[in-house]
């Protein structure tokens, strides 16, 4: 089941990688079931709940989230409350005033490209360009741009997070020297695009049920006999 790195750069090579990830998958789905993929918010509303859900979990980004919307229903209101009070609503998704910051400068500099506040302008443009977009705003990263785009606008991108980048590497998916921005890459190039959702929140959740970080739970993994991971017990 491993995938060498050298052999990511060869065509040939990523379509033997695409068709053991939909391999992996199907296990996988035997024993999560099929994901389905279900719009949260609009566009802008992703975004911002996104730059508040870094560095923590929706336990505490959500209610940040819902007290922002409460106290600001516009977003130009937002702006014209500015950084200080931003961080006063959010504080519960820790980081605020880093995070205030980036929401404020984020909604400016939108409107400053395209007159509103909003990012129906991504509609129109193809994945690497409105993906190169996002990651021009302030506090937004890869994995922030991706689930933006693919939450909102179905697109075949993945987000990858702590749980995607560890169960990844363990498979051999991504080389184990790999940051969570070459995994969004290298994602990319071989996860087949019909499947790309499905590896997002297959990934997440065999993270979380059984290749956890401290206690992964091997015995019971479906993928256990062709898993290549060194650290199993």
């Amino acid at each position: 089941m491993a995938f060498s790195a050298s052999s990511q750069n060869k065509d040939v090579s990523k379509r033997h990688a695409s068709a053991k990830i939909a391999e992996i998958l199907d296990r996988l789905q035997k024993v999560h079931g099929r994901p389905v993929s279900r719009i949260r918010f609009e566009p802008m509303e992703e975004l911002i709940s996104c730059i508040l859900s870094q560095h923590t979990t929706d336990v505490n980004s959500f209610p940040a989230f819902d007290r922002l919307r409460e106290a600001c229903p516009e977003w130009c209101m937002v702006v014209q409350a500015g950084p200080e009070k931003v961080a006063d609503w959010v504080r519960q998704a820790g980081l605020a005033n880093q995070k205030a910051r980036h929401i404020v400068a984020c909604l400016q500099k939108i409107y400053e490209r395209s007159g509103d506040y909003t990012l129906e302008p991504i509609r129109q443009m193809p994945t690497d360009e409105a993906q190169a977009f996002l990651e021009s705003l302030p506090g937004v990263g890869p994995k922030t741009a991706t689930l933006v785009l693919s939450f909102s606008f179905g697109r075949p991108t993945i987000p990858v997070d702590t749980h995607i980048l560890r169960v990844g590497k363990r498979l051999g998916i991504f080389p184990e020297s790999a940051s969570e921005k070459q995994a969004h890459t290298l994602a990319r190039e071989i996860v087949p695009p019909d499947r790309t959702f499905d590896f997002h929140a297959l990934l997440i959740q065999h993270g979380r049920l059984y290749c956890r970080a401290p206690k992964p739970k091997c015995s019971d993994c479906v993928l256990v006999a062709d898993c290549p991971w060194e650290g199993k017990p």
